[in-house]
């Protein structure tokens, strides 16, 4: 490897990183965090905005297909829970100009419509990107679960909840009656 492909990172080995590195994997990083805010507060109009207009997505056995009919698919996937959390943490990303690839490490929450259990979920997200017009989107998302598992819900209260802003799915979630910014992003899109 040339030590202009080491310095742009073009490996997941240690090596300096310049700032335009270091800004392409910021952004990368927002549109990751994004994909799960949107999905979790069904913001799908957001979500749109974070694949290229080509862009696929594989969620397999469920999903395989263009990144609009998965956002179109989303809605009746997402009635059968009355709340989700997709939390992405370990991020690697290796670039190549205006191509990159990446691996993500997430935890997805699930609680059932009807309340009665918890679907938990570990994988990871394998990302093709691509930058066009200086904004990185996502080209094809692939998911790959790593373990499972469905909990009942016992209905007790282990901590107590009486006066905790409680989340919510979609627009009526409590964050949006506190962050101006935030609420006015969505309305704007809507």
């Amino acid at each position: 490897m040339s030590n202009d492909q080491h310095r742009m990172g073009g490996t997941l080995a240690a090596h300096a990183i310049d700032m335009a590195e270091m800004l392409d994997r910021a952004a990368l990083q927002h549109l990751v965090c994004t994909y799960g805010h949107a999905i979790d507060r069904h913001d799908y109009p957001l979500l749109r905005t974070l694949y290229h207009a080509d862009g696929t997505d594989d969620h397999s056995p469920f999903f395989n297909g263009s990144a609009d009919e998965y956002i179109d698919w989303l809605p009746s996937m997402m009635a059968q829970w009355s709340l989700t959390s997709h939390a992405m943490t370990n991020m690697v990303f290796l670039l190549n100009g205006d191509q990159a690839e990446g691996v993500t490490t997430a935890r997805t929450w699930h609680r059932s419509a009807d309340q009665s259990y918890d679907f938990i979920a570990w994988g990871r997200y394998a990302d093709r990107f691509r930058k066009q017009d200086g904004i990185w989107r996502f080209q094809h998302r692939f998911f790959i679960l790593e373990s499972s598992e469905t909990r009942p819900v016992d209905g007790g209260d282990a901590f107590p909840t009486e006066g905790v802003a409680l989340a919510a799915a979609g627009g009526n979630d409590p964050m949006y009656r506190g962050l101006n910014l935030i609420r006015t992003d969505r309305e704007q899109r809507a």
